[in-house]
């Protein structure tokens, strides 16, 4: 049997999620740390303390094979923490980024912290060559949208959301490649891409689901499971994941 554990701060480790289930057979158990939503708005302390004691819970709780970190914020800021042997972490594609764009500018879509960061900045130094310029969006309203569950009964809110935040800034740089580099956004993809059809955007799903299966090698599951649990309102989430068919019960942690 494999097991791994996968958080975020709510929605976000779904879209993560879906990807691993695609690429290996494994149990998994979900957080959704929905106490501490959002993240991207929490300081180095604050945040530190909060992934530090998740990842002891979960340790100490499931005994998870394998746990990752389904949210850039975290897995950014703390990087020393991943290189952990049993930890996985969400990075913005960058790499994938510059090979695909021929306008030469790319769009990172990041929470507000997550923009502001320096750490993003030495990223940004780290992986993306001189002669591609970057674009720093603050996607944390985006975010929002998705955690309070209208992206999926008021998505005509959504795409006035998305053309007020991204469309000067895309727009007006030239950008064709932007990353989703929260694991929210992808939940609004069929929105961006009909809102801006000559953009590529790119999420690291498929990287870290790669990942998974690279770590876990011959080890998994007879079938895939999902149990899923909630630092919030146990009741409120159940009724979200029902209207994306997700019928498993919800739980308390």
């Amino acid at each position: 049997m494999a097991k791994i554990a996968v958080f975020d701060s709510g929605f976000g480790s779904l879209s993560v999620i879906k990807a691993i289930q695609k690429k290996v057979t494994v149990d998994i158990i979900y957080f959704a740390d929905q106490k501490n939503f959002p993240y991207g708005t929490k300081s180095f302390p604050q945040l530190k303390k909060i992934i530090e004691s998740t990842i002891a819970i979960l340790e100490k709780k499931f005994r998870p094979d394998l746990i990752v970190i389904g949210s850039n914020t975290p897995s950014l800021l703390f990087n020393g923490l991943i290189k952990k042997s049993k930890i996985i972490g969400v990075f913005p594609p960058l790499k994938e980024a510059t090979k695909n764009t021929k306008s030469g500018v790319v769009a990172i879509l990041a929470t507000k912290f997550v923009v502001e960061s320096i750490v993003l900045k030495n990223y940004i130094k780290k992986y993306v060559p001189k002669n591609i310029k970057i674009i720093k969006i603050n996607a944390s309203p985006l975010v929002e949208l998705v955690e309070s569950g209208k992206f999926i009964d008021n998505k005509n809110l959504c795409k006035k959301k998305i053309r007020t935040i991204l469309l000067k800034p895309l727009s007006i740089n030239h950008v064709d490649v932007a990353t989703l580099s929260s694991t929210h956004l992808p939940f609004l993809l069929p929105m961006l891409r009909q809102i801006f059809p000559h953009v590529t955007f790119l999420d690291p799903r498929s990287v870290v689901a790669n990942q998974v299966r690279k770590f876990l090698g011959k080890k998994s599951s007879k079938a895939n499971s999902l149990k899923i649990f909630t630092s919030g309102d146990v009741s409120s989430f159940q009724k979200q994941l029902f209207k994306l068919g997700i019928k498993n019960k919800v739980r308390s942690l």
